[in-house]
């Protein structure tokens, strides 16, 4: 003859850490054993703090701000008049917003601050081709820059605001503007070998 039977224990563990906030009410995890019965084999009982299982966000509310005219993409903003009594912009601000024009540099010549860029083109024709695009975006703005055809492959472009003998705002308009003009038919292209 033999004998069967089921052990249930009811076990309660303390938790014995320090906890930074007070503990909250105490949760309980139930663990089913194993088998045919449905009966609880083993009940914990522990205070869960809420930080700590998921994590301290914070504060998550959000503002919605408007957009300062210096959180516009140099693109979007327009040319404004230079006075004569107007300062250059210093070293350290052209340094910063050369960083938002792409393939332009910071050139000092004469005394004052330029920027440049340089254009690779395919021939003689692609030269002429940029020189027109670059005036027909450069005209409506009123801010013109000395465009050069260096070779018969090369244009050269140089920003700066000659009433003041150095850079404004406006030369990292025009380069902006000047940047999104489509040159990819114009650039040599690239041989892939098989």
């Amino acid at each position: 003859m033999a004998i069967t039977g089921n052990l249930n224990l009811n076990l309660v563990l303390p938790v014995a850490r320090p906890m930074a906030c007070p503990p909250r009410a105490p949760t309980s995890l139930l663990a089913r054993g194993r088998g045919a019965s449905s009966s609880p084999s083993l009940l914990v009982t522990r205070a869960i703090d809420v930080n700590e299982f998921l994590g301290d966000f914070g504060n998550t509310e959000h503002k919605i701000l408007i957009p300062t005219i210096t959180a516009l993409a140099l693109s979007q903003q327009e040319c404004a008049p230079v006075s004569p009594s107007q300062p250059p912009i210093s070293l350290d601000d052209a340094q910063t917003l050369i960083r938002k024009v792409v393939g332009w540099r910071l050139v000092n010549e004469e005394g004052g601050l330029k920027i440049q860029c340089l254009w690779k083109l395919r021939d003689f024709k692609c030269g002429v081709e940029l020189i027109n695009r670059i005036s027909k975006v450069v005209e409506a703005l009123g801010h013109f820059p000395n465009i050069y055809l260096e070779q018969p492959n090369q244009v050269r472009a140089e920003l700066w605001t000659a009433s003041i003998g150095g850079l404004t705002m406006n030369d990292f308009i025009v380069a902006a503007k000047i940047d999104e003009i489509k040159t990819s038919d114009l650039v040599p292209r690239k041989r892939v070998w098989a």
